[in-house]
């Protein structure tokens, strides 16, 4: 049976697979969106042609329910963060709730591995099957490249170029760019494309997708997800506190921590502002400070 994709279950699954929030969160965020899909549906409007006029009407209509402010306050961040994510995927054209009034949510600051549990999270995956020889090169391209799941899943068998060392990245509204394979990365996934390993996946020859599941279909974000947590509780982390989102946040943070300029980060990561791998660097200020509390003798006098 299949699944019938929409712009609401689009959304939520981004939430779980790429921002990693709770179950919970998801119910909450469903909750919201039903109510005003709902909403629409009694005025016989689309959700996908809301506009301004819609979503302040619908904001008046919580706001004289009696309903609590943060209750408000939530519905309109959800509002925001659906038509964003909408708008970022092509599937609306202008943003209705671009000039809404109301509690913007601050910007919370990523939460990265560090680097020794990246090391020992990749060093605990040294198995030379096919699952093995996958999952290590799954696990070592998020990292090295800091690329979204949904655009490491998207990846070709063509869209790599060990010659120069690069790889051709599909991101939001089928953008394009060039992402550095590091020597780590391209001998993993030589591994991976020799014999024993991804020619082993059944009907391998039939898709072109570099990350194949167990029955040789493309792997999903939700199977990379699945992969990371059986990986992380081999490896002893945390596993409500991986995702591959984290992966990306990890990238970024320890190559500004290292000295890479954050102008290449931006473009390593594929983020349209600036302003967004800015969050990244006040990651990278606050381990420093710590790093400094912990080591400097003068540091607490």
């Amino acid at each position: 049976m299949t699944t019938t994709r929409t712009p609401a279950s689009d959304f939520l699954e981004w939430l779980s697979i790429e921002k990693g929030r709770s179950g919970a969160t998801i119910e909450a965020y469903r909750r919201d969106i039903d109510k005003f899909s709902s909403w629409m549906r009694e005025r016989q409007r689309d959700v996908l042609s809301a506009n301004e006029d819609d979503v302040e009407n619908y904001v008046a209509t919580l706001r004289s329910s009696a309903q609590a402010e943060n209750s408000v306050a939530r519905a309109i961040s959800v509002l925001r963060g659906w038509f964003g994510f909408m708008l970022d995927e092509g599937t609306m054209t202008s943003d209705p709730t671009a000039r809404l009034k109301g509690v913007r949510r601050a910007r919370t600051l990523p939460k990265p591995l560090d680097e020794q549990q990246v090391i020992r999270l990749l060093d605990s995956v040294h198995g030379s099957d096919a699952m093995d020889l996958r999952d290590r090169a799954l696990l070592e391209m998020l990292y090295d490249t800091g690329a979204r799941v949904s655009e490491v899943v998207g990846i070709k068998v063509e869209d790599l170029d060990f010659d120069e060392e690069l790889i051709l990245v599909t991101g939001k509204g089928s953008k394009q760019r060039l992402v550095p394979m590091g020597g780590t990365l391209r001998g993993v996934i030589q591994r991976y494309l020799a014999q024993g390993g991804r020619d082993n996946f059944a009907n391998a020859r039939k898709t072109s997708r570099l990350f194949l599941n167990s029955r040789g279909g493309p792997l999903s974000r939700q199977g990379v997800d699945l992969i990371i947590r059986k990986r992380a509780l081999v490896a002893g982390i945390d596993r409500s506190s991986i995702s591959a989102h984290v992966f990306r946040h990890s990238c970024a943070t320890h190559m500004l921590a290292h000295g890479a300029d954050i102008r290449v980060v931006q473009e390593l990561l594929g983020h349209a502002s600036i302003a967004t791998t800015q969050l990244y660097t006040a990651v990278s200020m606050t381990s420093l400070k710590r790093e400094y509390q912990s080591a400097h003798p003068r540091a607490h006098e």
